[in-house]
């Protein structure tokens, strides 16, 4: 009887124990649920649901009349949720109904399966409840838009299982033109596996403008790791600013073919071409081209701002700093020795061997003559160089040019008392190495002297904009009010159109449409082989037209090694002329200094000779009085008097002559300009007489 009341109370303890505990489970889920409901449940979104960046639209890059440069393209990456509740209820009779005008549309919009591919892709999609399945990527806008408006997307929004993922790409619709200028905005997994956007050019400069504010979209992670956007969820992003800029496609477009056309001739290694309005700084145009493994060419880097030794171009500065300075004038004369100097241990030769000796400076200048440069800065800036230097820090040429890119070389120029400078160094740097500047800031020197000695900042971009409305605008900028004196300036010029009428650019010089400039050659440095392969730099920099400039011009272009054409009026200058030409020809600015070649009315002319034989070919031609004002005057020749033979032909002359029984000797070809007896003078059997033809003069 004892064992079985232990039992029993056993067996209640344990029941009492029991409910006891369940009521303490029941008790602790109450308090869960009610008083920590909250807590636990966001500590489960948190587990679930994040926060994802959206990505604004970004900006538009213009050129200055308003064509896109860059811009984004949206495009959009379709995924298919079938395991939403709102498709799986009624055991999937919405999409059951729809499936086959579905399937239909999609191989008609997207196209890359047939109607019965789809069918069967959506129906499997939909028996496996896949949350996140990958219907096809980079579909464009257009359709996107068709297929948001089929009728299954289009009635069941929020419930039809099409998630839309936009992302944008950038696009240049020029292509080539300006490319490295523009930018890059490209995206690439790194060794790591991170996404990371590389910019250059403008859209790195300007990135913070133009890629906007992020915005934030709520996502869910299911099954597979997979995360599906939250609908309703999205924290608009801000879309960035657009940028219109100074670039003018028609130039940039002349100023590129220009440039690619001498170089793939040529197979030169890389080149720049910048062209900027005189007035403004404003950039027109700049190309970069670098020759490729493959053999072709593309914009790979920036070489315009990319710093290098100048070589003859960087004559005009030695030559501003002597005249502003007033040891020379123009007529002052040097002995450049035949083009070789010896100073300080080491050989000072010019480019183009010749033989002068004593020329003036302008000849020098013209002449392009590396000794005469050089002797200019020993004779004259010797004892002081820093006198010399001063002047390149006036002209700015210390400093960057303060364009608005990213990733401009800061330039190198020497002072006594720096470990890189020697007793050589000043007369190297006369005639352009032992410095390193950019070829834009070699540009803004020229410039400024075409625009009477005011330098300009350069610069690529005239105004921020919002929603078609400038919300910044920027303007000229003069860095130097005078770079000199306008005598100086006007001896300047006259240097510059001295090396295109009688200089080394002479093989360039139209005389319709007029230019200024100045050639460069220097030999360049090819890494540890030094000088040994011959490497050229080809220069030309300038401004046109002469008169009242509107544009400067600057061509640098790195040669291969043992090239046989590298001088730059072979190189650089061809590509300068062809600028310019095609400039005077489409812009009406410059059409008007067009020096049209005189047009010659022949209805005014006159010939001397014999009228009957005039009478005889005007017969011939059938020639009326009443159609032409041909005239006929009598110039009759006596006889034992010497006639006025000047406009004769030689056969006229000679006939005449011949017939007084007078020796002739004739010098040139063409028509009589010069007789050596006077007219009118008594002539004598067995005379001699001296007719020079064309343009010759040197009668006995």
């Amino acid at each position: 009887m004892e064992t079985k009341k232990d039992i029993l109370w056993r067996s209640y303890l344990i029941y009492i124990m029991m409910l006891v505990l369940g009521a303490c489970i029941f008790a602790k889920a109450f308090y869960i649920q009610n008083a920590e409901g909250a807590y636990w449940r966001s500590l489960s979104d948190s587990l679930h649901l994040e926060y994802r960046e959206m990505d604004a639209e970004r900006g538009t890059i213009y050129s200055e009349d308003g064509r896109m440069l860059s811009s984004s393209i949206p495009f959009f990456d379709i995924y298919l949720d079938f395991g939403a509740e709102g498709i799986q209820e009624k055991n999937g009779e919405r999409l059951k109904q729809n499936i086959d005008s579905l399937a239909f549309h999609l191989s008609l919009i997207v196209g890359e399966k047939s109607p019965l591919d789809y069918k069967r892709e959506l129906m499997d999609v939909f028996n496996r409840q896949d949350r996140y399945h990958l219907l096809t990527k980079n579909i464009d806008f257009n359709q996107y838009q068709q297929l948001r408006g089929i009728g299954f997307i289009r009635k069941n929004k929020n419930k039809n299982g099409f998630i839309f993922i936009e992302k944008e790409k950038r696009l240049t619709p020029f292509g080539l033109l300006a490319n490295r200028t523009i930018g890059l905005s490209r995206e690439y997994l790194d060794s790591s596996g991170n996404l990371v956007t590389k910019n250059v050019g403008l859209e790195k400069t300007y990135d913070s403008l133009l890629k906007g504010v992020t915005g934030k979209r709520l996502v869910r992670r299911i099954a597979g790791g997979a995360f599906v956007p939250v609908e309703g969820s999205e924290i608009e992003p801000d879309n960035g600013k657009d940028i219109s800029t100074t670039l003018d496609i028609n130039i940039q477009d002349i100023a590129e073919q220009a440039l690619l056309k001498v170089m793939s001739e040529n197979e030169c290694t890389n080149g720049t071409c910048i062209v900027m309005e005189v007035k403004t700084g404003k950039i027109k145009a700049i190309a970069n081209l670098g020759r490729q493994p493959d053999g072709s060419y593309a914009e790979d880097l920036n070489y315009a701002i990319t710093r290098s030794e100048p070589g003859s171009t960087f004559k005009l500065i030695t030559m501003l700093s002597a005249l502003d300075d007033q040891f020379i004038n123009l007529s002052s004369h040097v002995n450049i020795e035949g083009g070789k100097w010896e100073y300080g241990g080491r050989t000072v030769w010019d480019s183009e061997r010749h033989n002068r000796t004593d020329v003036t400076y302008q000849q020098a200048f013209e002449l392009s003559s590396n000794v005469g440069m050089a002797k200019l800065a020993v004779n004259f800036y010797g004892r002081n160089p820093s006198k010399f230097i001063s002047h390149l820090e006036k002209l700015q040429l210390n400093r960057p040019s303060g364009i608005d890119l990213i990733g401009e070389s800061r330039p190198s120029i020497p002072r006594p008392g720096d470990k890189f400078w020697s007793n050589v160094s000043l007369p190297w740097m006369g005639f352009g190495y032992s410095v390193a500047i950019s070829p834009l800031q070699t540009l803004m020197v020229y410039n400024a002297v075409a625009n009477q000695g005011k330098m300009m900042r350069p610069y690529l971009v005239n105004a921020i904009m919002k929603d078609g409305a400038i919300i910044k605008e920027f303007k000229p900028t003069v860095i130097n009010d005078s770079i000199c004196s306008q005598q100086t300036l006007r001896q300047l010029k006259a240097c510059l159109e001295g090396v295109v009428v009688a200089g080394t650019a002479k093989s360039i010089y139209s005389a319709q449409f007029p230019i200024a400039g100045k050639t460069g050659t220097a030999q360049v440095a090819n890494g540890n082989k030094g000088y040994t392969e011959h490497i050229y730099q080809s220069s030309f920099a300038g401004y046109f037209p002469l008169d009242r400039p509107k544009y400067s011009c600057i061509v640098v272009i790195k040669n291969k090694p043992f090239a046989a054409k590298y001088y730059g009026a072979q190189i650089a200058g061809p590509i300068f002329r062809t600028i310019a030409d095609k400039l005077y020809t489409i812009d009406k600015d410059l059409y008007k200094y067009y020096k049209h070649p005189a047009v010659v009315d022949t209805s005014k002319q006159s010939a001397t000779g014999k009228t009957t034989d005039f009478r005889l070919i005007a017969k011939q031609l059938q020639t009326k009085k009443s159609e032409t004002s041909l005239t006929f005057s009598s110039n009759n020749v006596s006889t034992g008097i010497m006639p006025a033979l000047k406009g004769y032909g030689l056969k006229d002359a000679l006939e005449i002559l011949e017939s007084e029984h007078i020796q002739v000797i004739v010098n040139g070809k063409g028509k009589v300009n010069g007789q050596s007896i006077p007219a009118g003078m008594p002539l004598q059997k067995g005379q001699t007489v001296y007719l020079n033809l064309g343009n010759k003069t040197d009668l006995p």
